[in-house]
């Protein structure tokens, strides 16, 4: 135990001795600190923590695909899904989610792709 307090006293007197060098190696570390738990948090949040629903486990996302364009992940029609609902014996419930964003101007799109003006 000796030899520890002897470490500790000579780190502290270096310490003293630097202190722009102690300044920069704290701040360094409490920068650090503070990122690895701010990832931490996202990743426990995200990853790690199970979902706030009963039964989460048992979540599934159904997803379409297209035979005319080889497309194998797209989101599933509204009809589709009514499909999907009215004739499945395996999902004791069924709910949509669409992420997409639709922009209604009441105007229409002029050749170019842009927004024209809406006329009252």
């Amino acid at each position: 135990m000796t030899a520890f307090r002897q470490d500790v006293r000579q780190g502290l007197r270096a310490m003293a001795k630097n202190p722009g060098f102690t300044a920069v190696a704290m701040l360094t570390l409490a920068i650090g600190i503070g990122a690895n738990t701010a990832i931490f948090s996202v990743v426990n949040a995200v990853l790690l923590r199970a979902l706030p629903y009963p039964g989460a486990g048992r979540l599934v996302a159904l997803w379409g695909s297209s035979d005319q364009n080889g497309e194998t992940h797209r989101p599933l029609s509204y009809p589709d899904f009514e499909d999907v609902r009215a004739q499945s014996r395996l999902l004791d419930a069924a709910a949509v989610y669409n992420d997409e964003t639709f922009t209604l101007t009441g105007a229409a799109c002029d050749a170019g792709g842009s927004a024209g003006r809406a006329e009252a």
